[in-house]
């Protein structure tokens, strides 16, 4: 391998001047990290032991690489300009179209200059773009290595376990609880094509290094979890650095996670180390910048422009100096024939050892996600909607639905469609119904590492932050043969209590992102706010989520659908619904305590059915009467006691009352259907009524004026306390007497209402 360092050498070289270049003249991003990781990665991607197709960043079968330390991109880029331009020169010269990269799969020297800038290349690692080989957005501390369990896991249960993981980190991410719990999961599920690269400096931001806060070295912190563990202390030698990666992936068990450490120097290289070079670069054309690119210039016989002097006052000369010392280390690179040569060859020969075909354990041959069966609510056997009259909770027809679901798909095409992950409360909050079976299908179980691969529900522990990364890590990983075009893989589904939604919002918004942006279609993920409301009231406000549901509606409009069933019947209705949209993150709030199933045609309220428009009429105006205006109502004891006051509410009054189980849903309707349901006219004189907080409902309140005539658990500013279900809702004001008198107040106080509509106009 000595000629294969030599080449590596001189890669770590020009990549380099690329990154400090880069970070001088843009004063913004991380140095050090990003040197010490040089040798890691050149040794990862140059090695041969991991498999992929730098020109083909889709390739399902691919290696899949996350740089967990996000903030350290600069190394990425930089290395990746150089591959860039290598296979571009070579093309150039040869013609040979295995040199081809498109210009937008890969970075080049010229996109440097973009580095921080809109729509240029981002500060942190983002799966887009001209980084699609990498393939999870990160910058979070610790939040990729929760998602790598769930690409690691998806690879697996499709049958692919020689397609493998790895993972990037520094040590001071894994001070964070989410390492714990990857740790713990990835040996749960037996990940042995997970493996994670370890950049050991022993420090961060602040002065004080790891060790001194944290006990003992990557061989205690991982073979205490089960891990195979693979280190150096020569984390700068490229024998040693190549030794470990070959090691670990040759004596990998096919159970068994793998960590590989790398003692390093944080800022290795580049004058400034430790701490000191975490996300400072150089002073702008300094004497020590200088300093450290005369072993360049001297060992390679080029002198840049600009040495030693000032950085030029005019932005345009400034930018134009950046350029012209871009092309000065471009040119080391493309004069080098037998590195040109050694750089795409090698990558190329790493491509073509890639199969062209899935192999024989590939389990998903066929592609599920277009069967009608799944959405079409209509035809969904009886047995998944519960009579009139019986008392059941909403959630669980979730269970009944997943049962449904993947037994469906599972008769079919011989796979789950949705994997479930829970935090120790699979079968409170009733995702244990994803794995069972009816009649003459068995259900697929609950995962387990040797005797169930195939099964539907992961056991996890209480790991709320790993069930979140996990459930986005595995939508991710597209093996449709046209990746741009169709989702083949697993959907997944994780729940938690509502009032713990919050620690799941980082994996939310990272998934969200990608989907946003990758030409990669991905999966969907059902996020189950369970146990949601007031109506969790034996377990008191630490457990019920009012306000704290709220972080599922921090995304951009569109990113998500929330859907509210208010009875069993709804649920499945509307998951069927929002999983025919074209949105990956849907949201179900569910509550705990069962109603009684209402009869809808005696009462003259619609189908269930209608739901899946995401509002619908309950009760009209009569044409007959003045009009006393409009409820929006929305959760399950508001709905419920509504519905209970119903005859008496069309005897004393005339309104129009809206259950509005999904904005999102009610807003990819028909404007013809909208402005039936809901037209301007109605939505000014209207109030809502919620069992969660008042904020929760802003999409549906009109102005200020129905906000205050609107109720909601929260309708004093303070957190309710805990009790019987009946006792708390009366403290939130929402039992049936609470719920008449607000609109009692509605109705009498309508002419004062307008007026001061009318006062704000």
């Amino acid at each position: 391998m000595e000629k294969e360092f030599q080449f590596w050498e001189k890669i770590k070289d020009i990549t380099y001047q690329y990154l400090d270049f880069t970070l001088n003249y843009r004063q913004s991003g991380h140095p050090g990290g990003s040197h010490s990781k040089a040798h890691m990665l050149i040794a990862l991607l140059f090695g041969k032991k991991m498999t992929y197709d730098i020109r083909k960043p889709k390739y399902r079968f691919n290696d899949r690489l996350i740089l967990s330390a996000g903030h350290t991109i600069p190394i990425i880029y930089s290395l990746f300009a150089v591959i860039g331009d290598a296979f571009d020169e070579m093309y150039r010269q040869t013609k040979d179209a295995k040199y081809l990269i498109e210009e937008d799969k890969l970075v080049r020297y010229y996109d440097l200059l973009t580095f921080r800038h809109n729509k240029g290349l981002p500060g942190h690692a983002e799966s887009s773009g001209k980084t699609l080989l990498l393939k999870f957005n990160t910058g979070p501390s610790a939040h990729g290595l929760p998602a790598s369990v769930g690409q690691a896991l998806a690879l697996k249960k499709a049958g692919l376990q020689n397609v493998k993981v790895f993972l990037i980190e520094g040590e001071g991410a894994l001070t964070a609880g989410a390492t714990h719990e990857s740790q713990n999961g990835a040996w749960g599920y037996g990940l042995g094509n997970l493996f994670w690269l370890l950049d050991w400096n022993d420090f961060g931001i602040d002065d004080r290094p790891f060790s001194s806060v944290v006990y003992g070295t990557p061989d205690d912190w991982f073979s205490a979890h089960g891990w195979k563990v693979h280190g150096t202390m020569n984390g700068h030698s490229w024998q040693d650095v190549y030794s470990t990666i070959k090691r670990a992936v040759e004596e990998a068990n096919e159970n068994i996670p793998n960590l590989m450490w790398f003692k390093t120097k944080k800022g290795y290289e580049y004058g400034v180390y430790d701490n000191k070079s975490h996300g400072v670069p150089h002073k702008k054309n300094s004497e020590i910048f200088w300093k450290t690119r005369k072993p360049f210039m001297e060992k390679y016989g080029v002198e840049f422009v600009g040495f030693g002097k000032s950085a030029p006052s005019d932005p345009d000369e400034e930018r134009k100096q950046w350029e012209e010392n871009l092309k000065i280390i471009n040119r080391v690179l493309t004069s080098d024939e037998q590195l040109l040569k050694y750089i795409t060859d090698t990558l190329v020969e790493i491509a073509e050892a890639l199969p062209k075909e899935a192999p024989s354990t590939f389990v998903l041959n066929q592609n599920p996600y277009k069967d009608p069966a799944i959405y079409d609510y209509k035809n969904y056997p009886d047995w998944l909607f519960a009579k009139p009259g019986e008392n059941v909770p909403n959630r669980a027809a979730l269970a009944k639905w997943g049962t449904y679901i993947n037994g469906v798909i599972g008769r079919k095409y011989g796979r789950p469609l949705i994997i479930a992950t829970s935090a120790d409360l699979t079968e409170s909050t009733n995702l244990h119904g994803f794995g069972l079976g009816k009649d003459d299908f068995e259900g697929f179980g609950v995962y387990d590492r040797n005797k169930n691969i195939n099964g539907a529900i992961l056991p996890s522990a209480i790991t709320e932050f790993l069930n979140a990364g996990v459930c986005a890590g595995l939508a991710t990983v597209n093996l449709s043969e046209n990746p741009y075009e169709d989702f083949n893989g697993f959907w997944a589904i994780t729940s938690t209590y509502g009032s713990f939604m919050y620690l799941k919002y980082g994996a939310i918004r990272l998934f969200s992102q990608m989907a946003q942006d990758s030409p990669i279609k991905f999966g969907k993920v059902i996020w189950v706010a369970g146990h949601s409301g007031p109506e969790t009231a034996e377990d008191s406000r630490t457990h019920f989520g009012i306000f704290e549901p709220g972080v599922l509606q921090l995304l951009p409009k569109g990113k998500i659908i929330n859907l509210y069933p208010w009875e069993h019947n709804e649920v499945p209705v509307l998951l069927a619904a929002a999983l025919a949209t074209d949105v990956n993150n849907i949201a179900l709030h569910l509550t705990r305590p069962p109603i009684e199933i209402p009869d809808r045609q005696a009462l003259g309220i619609p189908s269930h059915f209608e739901a899946a428009k995401g509002a619908y009429i309950i009760n009209d105006f009569d044409p007959n009467r003045r009009k006393d205006g409009t409820i929006i109502v929305r959760g399950t004891s508001t709905t419920y006691n509504l519905i209970k006051l119903l005859p008496q509410l069309r005897r004393d009054f005339n309104l129009k009352i809206i259950a509005a189980p999904s904005f999102e849903l009610f807003m990819m309707q028909p404007e013809e259907y909208r402005n039936k349901v809901l037209p301007l006219e109605d939505w000014m004189d209207s109030m809502v009524i919620t069992n969660e907080s008042k904020k929760l409902m802003h999409d549906w309140i009109f102005s200020k004026v129905s906000e205050e005539y609107s109720l909601s658990s929260d309708w004093d500013d303070n957190w309710r306390t805990g009790g019987t279900v009946d006792e708390v809702l009366k403290e939130a004001h929402l039992d049936c007497d609470s719920i008449y008198s607000g609109i009692e107040r509605f109705v009498k106080d309508r002419e004062k209402r307008l007026a001061k509509l009318r006062s704000i106009l």
